[in-house]
Parts: structure tokens; C-alpha cells; sequence
């Protein structure tokens, strides 16, 4: 399994850090905490998909959902994966982009606003490293350190400084030291290689962190700090972690999802307690998941589908710890569930199962993780707004 020099993702987060050693199994390095040195060994493999289809955002040639995963194509070399509300994408070990679902905004990238039931190779370029999907717009990462966005614009969230919709890629102003873009459901932000954090799309709660609640339509810096390791989206919040290893929330809260004891908004980041150990973080519609760096979980925020994994239905507005396992690699949050890797690449999932996202093979909610049978694996994504799951292993 070939090593590759890029980023690596921890469902929804993106930036650049060293690994605990609960997830040695996942990566040499992830992309959570302390240091910038990035060496992934995700290496290539099949994609396995589940969830919700209605838009054929599953890439299986038809709109029917999947309770179960399903193995996408015959293709063993795929590497990236992100997945919007109603469509996804994924990267080849080519370097190629394809994309699958709805294309109402061109959020497939594909130069027009057909629906596709199939991967579809998005432009030429052989060229794409880490990309990520919103509600309806999509953003990824060229090789060189430059970001390109498309499709939906309506909140200025593709960052090309005006509000019109996009059909193919195109690049978010000149700089080219993008290491970690994240998106949420009408916002964007990234972390830069000098560690510092930008932001821009919708701020209707403060999700920019920027002070206000005014959208922004190009990049803005978070603040002054220089020691930001990795941001991840929730449908309308934010979390980062600095390279100190504290995590740092702010955006809507109505759910507790900022885990800051209360359910009060916050324009600008606020520490989440005094832990200095938090190694990933992933935002979902309106709640957070985060491993510390013993591979411990822990989720807080909206609750209503069982979706924190705490056995019951009851919302939290600090973190608790999911379970005692202490072997948790990546993390991931949907619109109203979580999945993660475990132990020996092991999958689980948990919370809404109204269309089959848990692949278990029925519809039936879960208030605590189930392993997901049948397949094991990394990376493994869903989205903030997404009710769909893609696995590559």
C-alpha cells in the first residue's frame, strides 16, 4: 500500500497533524493536530456506497436507495471521497474528479445542470487532491495548493466574490497554500499552510467566525492566530483545532452542537473546555463528534435520531464520551447521523436510518454505534446536510 504525500481526512475535518496512536492503523499521520509534516497511507481501493439515492448521488446507475453497502463500479482506485446533501465526488489514484448525483447549482462540476446516476469524470484535470462537498457546492484542492469551488452561490460560498452560480470549477483567488477546505451547507472555510484559517459563504448564526453575521463572498480571515491545524463544518457551525490541541467552536448552537454548556450562538471561536488532547473533529446538521488522542469518542449536540450514540434520544451541550472503546480512527457527522472507523478498520454506524445510512440493511434508528457488516475501511464520509455514505476499502 503506497504511501502518498497530501492531506489527510478525518471525516469532515481537513488540515494537518500528527497521529494518536488509536489510529496509527488509519494513517501515519492524520490531519488533526500537532505537526505539519503529512504522510497518508490510505493507498487505493473500491468504493462502497449506502444511504439515501433519491438523486442517484450514489453513482449506481439508478435512484433507488441502498440499506446496505454496495460496491460502486469495479474501479479499485479511488483515494478521496465527499458527499453533499443530494450528490458526491470522489478522486481516483489518477488524479482524475468524478462526481455523481444532483446537478441543479453544476455542484457535479460537470459544465452544465444535468442529474447524473453515474460517476462522471468532472473536466480533464489529473491534477485534484482533497475535496469536499456542501449542501449543494463542491470545492477541492489541486495538487499545486490551489482551490477551485462550483455550484451553488447563493451566499456567496464559492468565495469568487459574487453570488452567481457555477457549473465547472473555478479558482478561488490566486493563493496557493490551501492544505484543509471544509464545507458546510451555504458556507466554506480552509486552513492555509501558514496555519492561518479563512472563511465565506452564508454567516446568517456567525459561522464565519468573523464577529457579525454578515455573508462574506470571498476568503476572510478568522481572527490573528497562526496556529490553526484543521476546521471541520457542521451544516451552519464550525470547529477547529489549533495546534496545541484545543478545540475551538463557534456558529449556530441552538442544539448545544458547540459544546459550550448553553444553546447561545457564537460569531467568533470559543474554546471547548480546557482539554488540550483532541486530535479529529466533524460537524453534522447541528451536532459535533471529536476523538481525543487515546482514541476516546465524544458527541454533543442535537440528539433527536440517537445520532450522539449515547443510547437515548436526549440533546448535550458538552462533549460526552460515546461507549469505553478507546480505538476509534475517524469520525464522521451526517445530517441527522455518525459513522466511524474503529479498530482493524472496522465501520460503525448510528442515529437516523430512515433511508438505510447505517447499512444495516433496514431502516431502523440506532442510539448506540453498530458495526456495519460485510466491509471495513478508510476514509469513510458523509456530510452535515447528507443522509448518504461512502466507504473506499
Amino acid at each position: 500500500m503506497a504511501a502518498v504525500m497530501m492531506l489527510v481526512v478525518c471525516g469532515a475535518v481537513a488540515g494537518l497533524s500528527t497521529v494518536p496512536a488509536a489510529v496509527a492503523a488509519f494513517s501515519v499521520v492524520t490531519s488533526t493536530a500537532a505537526s505539519w509534516s503529512v504522510v497518508e497511507n490510505f493507498g487505493v481501493g473500491r468504493l462502497f456506497v449506502w444511504g439515501d439515492n433519491s438523486s442517484g448521488q450514489l453513482g449506481l446507475g439508478d435512484r433507488t436507495e441502498r440499506r446496505s453497502p454496495t460496491q460502486a463500479g469495479s474501479s479499485t482506485t479511488w483515494t478521496r471521497i465527499a458527499v453533499g446533501r443530494a450528490h458526491t465526488c470522489a478522486r481516483q489514484s489518477t488524479g482524475t474528479l468524478w462526481c455523481s448525483g444532483s446537478n441543479t447549482y453544476g455542484q457535479l462540476g460537470l459544465g452544465n445542470t444535468t442529474d447524473t446516476i453515474n460517476y462522471t469524470q468532472a473536466g480533464v484535470a489529473t491534477t485534484w487532491s482533497r475535496v469536499v462537498a456542501g449542501e449543494n457546492h463542491t470545492c477541492a484542492t489541486w495538487n499545486n495548493g490551489t482551490l477551485r469551488c462550483w455550484g451553488r452561490n447563493n451566499a456567496g460560498q464559492l468565495g469568487l466574490g459574487d453570488t452567481a452560480n457555477r457549473t465547472s470549477p473555478v479558482q478561488v483567488g490566486s493563493d496557493n497554500g490551501w492544505v484543509g477546505p471544509t464545507a458546510g451547507a451555504e458556507h466554506t472555510c480552509g486552513v492555509r499552510r501558514q496555519r492561518t484559517l479563512w472563511c465565506w459563504g452564508s454567516n446568517a448564526f456567525g459561522q464565519l467566525g468573523l464577529g457579525d453575521t454578515t455573508n462574506r463572498t470571498s476568503p476572510v480571515q478568522v481572527g490573528t492566530n497562526t496556529t490553526w491545524s484543521a476546521v471541520a463544518a457542521g451544516s451552519a457551525h464550525n470547529c477547529a483545532i489549533r495546534k496545541d490541541r484545543t478545540l475551538w467552536c463557534w456558529g449556530s448552537n441552538a442544539s448545544g452542537q458547540l459544546g459550550l454548556g448553553d444553546t447561545t450562538n457564537r460569531t467568533t471561536p470559543v474554546q471547548v473546555g480546557t482539554n488540550t488532547t483532541w486530535a479529529s473533529v466533524t460537524g453534522g446538521a447541528a451536532h459535533t463528534c471529536a476523538i481525543r488522542s487515546n482514541g476516546v469518542l465524544w458527541c454533543w449536540g442535537s440528539n433527536a435520531s440517537g445520532q450522539l450514540g449515547l443510547g437515548d434520544t436526549t440533546n448535550r451541550t458538552t462533549p460526552v464520551q460515546v461507549g469505553t472503546a478507546t480505538t476509534w480512527a475517524s469520525v464522521t457527522g451526517g445530517a441527522a447521523h455518525t459513522c466511524a472507523v474503529g479498530a482493524a478498520q472496522t465501520v460503525w454506524c448510528w442515529g437516523n436510518n430512515a433511508t438505510g445510512q447505517l447499512g444495516q440493511g433496514n431502516t431502523t434508528n440506532r442510539t448506540s454505534p453498530v458495526q456495519v457488516p460485510g466491509v471495513t475501511g478508510r476514509p469513510l464520509a458523509t456530510g452535515p446536510t447528507a443522509s448518504s455514505v461512502l466507504l473506499i476499502g
